[in-house]
């Protein structure tokens, strides 16, 4: 990772995971450099990981692509929707020990 926007977006998922003390949470760029944080949702009605709900916050807004993810805390096994909204967009997890993953 070398591109200084995709360290923001590790900042911004890491400070969103310590302040909310979930177990996820990602931090997207779109197309236009515009920011969007969210965490995962864990209820008996709505279960969303950190991938899923941040591409939802940031649809409501109307992006029309993402530049890069970042998300940080336990794994997720749901990257896939950032990949299917754009084939594009680089997508990085930021793991406990502190080491960041492309994948």
């Amino acid at each position: 990772m070398n591109n200084p926007e995709d360290l923001k977006l590790v900042t911004l998922a890491t400070s969103t995971l310590t302040r909310s003390g979930a177990q996820q949470a990602a931090a997207l760029r779109d197309n236009t450099g515009r920011t969007y944080v969210a965490i995962n949702v864990a209820s008996p009605e709505l279960t969303l990981d950190a991938c899923e709900a941040v591409l939802t916050v940031a649809l409501a807004s109307g992006i029309t692509g993402i530049e890069s993810v970042v998300y940080a805390g336990t794994e997720s096994a749901r990257i896939q929707v950032i990949k299917a909204f754009d084939t594009s967009a680089s997508i990085f997890y930021f793991s406990p020990e502190g080491q960041t993953h492309a994948l």
